[in-house]
């Protein structure tokens, strides 16, 4: 099985790779691979930031890598929070607090708060084209949390199902995610190009 080293030592992340590309890759995070070192994401978009961190690994490694940057969207924010979604607060990672400032900043905005999750996928391999592909999954932000699972704005984020992503199971969430929706793309291209 190819060896396809993803761009990320969040173990989140890493499940939903390898539960969604599990069977056709031996899925590798950045620390496994021998990367220590963190890297600046210093796009504007989504496409940007994924390429950079795909770019980064496999320059390092020799090795196809694969990358995803993604946030969330709001619509009565302007986008916001956007590519900063992970620091939306000013600190990295800091779920609880992110969550906090997006409920302050959508205080007295009436439903549906519109929003959606965004995920730029890119693959990409020595002596290949890059591939980037973008999945999106739609919602409604809520005024209080939900739900114990998932990470991130997961238990405001209101999904298609009626239910929160903090509270569908792994295996629904890996199901309609924009994360998945990315990855589909990403594979469509791939066999693509192995068509042509």
């Amino acid at each position: 099985m190819e060896r396809l080293i993803a761009a990320s030592n969040n173990k989140n992340k890493l499940k939903e790779f390898d539960a969604i590309l599990g069977s056709r890759f031996q899925i590798v995070s950045m620390r496994e691979a021998g990367i220590d070192e963190e890297i600046e994401e210093t796009g504007v978009t989504f496409e940007q930031n994924a390429l950079i961190k795909a770019r980064f690994v496999m320059e390092r490694t020799g090795c196809a890598a694969i990358a995803d940057d993604s946030g969330l969207e709001v619509d009565a924010l302007g986008g916001a929070p956007g590519v900063y979604s992970a620091r939306y607060c000013g600190r990295h990672g800091d779920d609880e607090a992110n969550n906090d400032l997006l409920l302050k900043n959508l205080e007295g905005v009436s439903a549906p708060r519109t929003a959606r999750y965004v995920a730029a996928i890119t693959l990409v391999r020595p002596g290949r084209e890059d591939i980037v592909r973008r999945g999106t999954c739609d919602g409604e932000i809520l005024l209080k949390r939900r739900g114990t699972g998932g990470f991130g704005y997961d238990p405001l984020f209101l999904c298609e199902t009626g239910e929160t992503f903090a509270e569908v199971s792994m295996e629904t969430k890996n199901a309609i995610s924009h994360r998945r929706r990315g990855i589909e793309a990403v594979l469509a291209a791939l066999g693509e190009e192995e068509k042509a």
